[in-house]
């Protein structure tokens, strides 16, 4: 059934056809949409699905996840509001007990920065590409807020498009109070993926993969 608020979402899919396979959820950016993100999948291990989604409100040319006040900062609202839609269709392909993946690339980011602490035990790992958590949306930062939950955070030293403030703020806490297992990788790139972060970002997705094959969770704890 079309979901009530946003419809149901266009998605494309690839990767392994196991039903229990880890499933890696690609979030592409702003004014964008699934098909520039799909190519991500090229850096995935075999042993996973991929879906890459696209966001359900138009904007220009593309779709946006979230309406936005200003560069990296939802409005609370429309961020609650796709976080729930997101989520009645993730229950659909990965319901409990099948382990979820997210990367997300700039305003991809910032969604998968808002899902992530909203149910970090819903989620084995988050990518935030060249993006910022959405600190000011109601979305809870606390201390180990994402204990033990592995994370990948890459940033460029000339991204000219997320505010400086905000990209800092996203590496200080995910690399310090959020307590999680954080793999933290800057260069001398602007706001595109770089070959030295896609390289950083296949070996994280691999050693993400073969941990959660090792360790499967069936059951989702309160947090």
């Amino acid at each position: 059934m079309p979901d009530p608020t946003f419809g149901s979402p266009v998605v494309r899919t690839g990767g392994s056809p196991h039903p229990d396979a880890p499933l890696v959820v690609l979030l592409h950016g702003r004014g964008a949409d699934e098909n520039g993100i799909a190519g991500l999948s090229a850096l995935l291990p075999e042993s996973v699905a991929w879906a890459a989604v696209r966001a359900p409100i138009s904007e220009g040319s593309g779709y946006a996840w979230f309406a936005n006040r200003g560069i990296g900062r939802p409005v609370a609202a429309s961020l609650a509001a796709t976080m729930a839609w997101f989520h009645r269709w993730l229950d659909t392909v990965a319901p409990l007990g099948r382990r979820v993946i997210l990367v997300g690339f700039s305003g991809g980011a910032a969604f998968a920065g808002g899902l992530v602490p909203a149910d970090p035990l819903r989620f084995a790992g988050a990518a935030i590409l060249y993006g910022t958590l959405p600190f000011d949306a109601g979305v809870p930062t606390t201390r180990a807020r994402l204990a033990g939950v592995p994370v990948l955070v890459a940033q460029g030293e000339h991204d000219t498009v997320i505010p400086a403030e905000l990209l800092d703020a996203t590496w200080r806490y995910l690399t310090g109070p959020s307590g999680a297992t954080t793999t933290a990788h800057r260069d001398q790139a602007g706001h595109a993926l770089s070959p030295a972060t896609a390289r950083v970002l296949a070996t994280w997705l691999g050693t993400v993969a073969h941990r959660v094959a090792d360790d499967p969770t069936t059951e989702e704890q309160p947090v």
